[in-house]
């Protein structure tokens, strides 16, 4: 067997490579195609693509979240492998050779599955109300080794509006010890920095190359390791990112209809899922429509069609062709239009959004948000409110970080929709060329190439 390193660097483009001379260089002396993606190109889908070599109709992830039908629940972001069906790469490569061994660090659905190391974050909620960061690991002793050799994990690093470099260089100072320490055949190694800027200023914007270089030069430290020891290596994203102008309140809409059905508590709207005939969870340029009766579903169709931003409205011939006809998908699928993504908001008053929608909450919104990347710029003192919120939290009050805005035109970039242009997508580099003919790599082959390099040709 040859040991495997991936580094999942996302966000990356062919286009974007000029700025990575470590990454270059590696594709250069190796190989580098474009990513043939999925629909919707969006972190848990493709990701759950790459490990089990199927499609969302076979593994279930139809997107990084969905509407729970037996609980009435919208849920994101949930982290049990169990909700991924099928066979994954190292479920395949242990049949081959039972002294294989995999280390998942921070790739989703990390948790409660069969590798031998995981890492993944998972926060701290106490009954407060408090928010702290933490990790969760298989073995269970590897939390306190990882966090006394590398310190807390950065969580507000990782998401929201400090999100930066820090979080990145964590997971990589601690793929770096497992590596070395361990020295597991396959090391998945989930790398998020260009995510953020990528989102926030779009992929246009001159501090984009400033970003690239940062990852480059993280990622050159485990390449310089795998290279000492002789490992193969390979480097891939899940999406490109491209510019958008144009957010589409498709709750919104559906709520004008008279579809959507929102419940009043404390003065403040919530989406009432379990009460409403039609409403959307939005996730990026991706939304499922979950629709209570059939004969509704024309009429939904029609008038989402009539959106400015929409490209499509998937039925179930649109599902089936793209791979999606799985039951958690909704009853219709939409794809925004390249310049254009969707938001989640339901409400038409700002003074009446749910009290999390200014905050950074993941898991209670239902939906994606990226604004959540951004302190609100209509704050006055911004640096003022976060640190009397913190004392506030030290002091063991209940208080709400609020600092988040509700202006969506706020957002640069998006993804879900493949991109139109395979320089603006997704790519794949490898230190086997040989493994690669001239065609762009389709994403349900990439389980198949990962054990390829580990085990030849």
């Amino acid at each position: 067997m040859n040991q495997t390193l991936v580094l999942n660097v996302v966000g990356l483009t062919p286009a974007l490579l000029e700025y990575a001379p470590n990454l270059k260089q590696l594709a250069d002396h190796g190989a580098m195609r474009p990513i043939d993606t999925i629909t919707p190109a969006v972190t848990t889908s493709v990701q759950s693509t790459m490990l089990t070599g199927t499609l969302p109709r076979e593994h279930g992830i139809v997107g990084n979240g969905w509407y729970f039908r037996d609980l009435s629940e919208i849920l994101f972001w949930r982290q049990s492998n169990h909700l991924v069906h099928g066979e994954k790469v190292w479920e395949a490569a242990r049949k081959r050779d039972a002294s294989f061994t995999c280390a998942n660090l921070f790739w989703w659905y990390d948790m409660y599955s069969t590798v031998d190391i995981a890492v993944t974050p998972r926060p701290m909620y106490p009954a407060d109300g408090r928010k702290l960061p933490d990790i969760h690991t298989h073995p269970n002793g590897l939390r306190d080794k990882l966090q006394d050799e590398h310190g807390q994990f950065p969580l507000f690093n990782f998401w929201g509006p400090m999100a930066n470099i820090v979080s990145t260089q964590w997971i990589l100072q601690s793929a770096l010890k497992i590596f070395e320490r361990d020295k597991p055949t396959l090391t998945l190694v989930y790398l998020p920095h260009l995510d953020y800027n990528l989102q926030r200023l779009g992929p246009n914007h001159t501090s984009i190359a400033h970003d690239v270089a940062q990852v480059d030069a993280e990622c050159a430290v485990l390449i310089k390791a795998a290279k000492l020891v002789g490992a193969e290596i390979i480097v891939l994203s899940e999406y490109g990112i491209t510019e958008v102008n144009r957010p589409i309140h498709i709750n919104r809409a559906l709520r004008q209809a008279g579809w959507l059905q929102v419940r009043n508590e404390l003065g403040r709207e919530l989406l009432d899922a379990g009460a409403s005939a039609a409403f959307a969870v939005a996730d990026h340029q991706i939304a499922h429509i979950y629709i209570s009766h059939k004969e509704l579903i024309n009429d939904v169709a029609n008038l989402l069609r009539s959106l400015p931003g929409v490209e499509q409205v998937l039925d179930e011939t649109g599902k089936q062709a793209l791979g999606l006809d799985h039951p958690r998908s909704g009853e219709l699928i939409v794809i925004a239009k390249a310049d254009s993504w969707f938001t989640y908001y339901h409400f038409y008053d700002d003074d009446k959004a749910p009290d999390y929608a200014r905050t950074v909450d993941i898991h209670r919104k239902p939906g994606y948000d990226p604004v959540e990347l951004l302190i609100d710029p209509a704050l006055k003192l911004p640096k003022l409110r976060i640190a009397a919120r913190l004392a506030q939290k030290k002091l063991g009050m209940r208080y709400l970080m609020d600092v988040i805005s509700l202006d969506a035109s706020l957002i640069k970039g998006s993804h879900g929709r493949p991109t139109d242009v395979p320089d603006e997508g997704p790519l794949f580099i490898t230190s086997k060329p040989e493994l690669l003919n001239d065609e762009a790599v389709a994403a349900t082959d990439i389980k198949n190439l990962l054990l390829a390099h580990i085990f030849g040709k």
